[in-house]
């Protein structure tokens, strides 16, 4: 054993996620990130629609029924929610390019209200189609 070398142990380079306190500015800006990948995930959901939807009544009514699922309602509130909270948390990037919003307070505060106005637009959204208002049930 004497004429084996030392190793080091390894550790990582940098802290673990679990490390740091994770600030609401780097939570917006990481789903930020996320909900773009989702959108573009969903180009292919719409995609299918307007697909579905040349295609005759028969590949429209699959797709409905697909859609209609549970997991197909969950898989159209993460692509609804997704595009709310890139479209709000869009406007807030839009502000902080003019200059405003960058003091510590203000940012936490809108990025708070990014998610609740998110969540809330999604909602909203969901909540007009399946009462009858939103144009898609009448």
């Amino acid at each position: 054993m004497a004429d084996q070398p030392h190793k080091p142990a390894i550790r990582p380079l940098s802290p673990f996620l679990t490390v740091f306190r994770w600030p609401i500015t780097m939570a917006t800006s990481i789903v930020h990130r996320m909900t773009g990948v989702a959108l573009a995930g969903g180009t292919v959901l719409l995609a299918w629609w307007l697909v579905a939807s040349a295609s005759g009544p028969e590949t429209f009514d699959f797709f409905n029924m697909v859609v209609g699922s549970t997991l197909g309602q969950l898989v159209l509130f993460g692509f609804v929610w997704s595009f709310a909270f890139h479209m709000v948390n869009g406007i807030r990037h839009l502000a902080w390019d003019l200059g405003y919003g960058f003091s510590v307070p203000t940012a936490n505060l809108t990025g708070i209200l990014v998610f609740a106005l998110s969540l809330l637009l999604a909602v909203g959204a969901f909540a007009l189609v399946y009462l009858g208002q939103g144009g898609y049930y009448q």
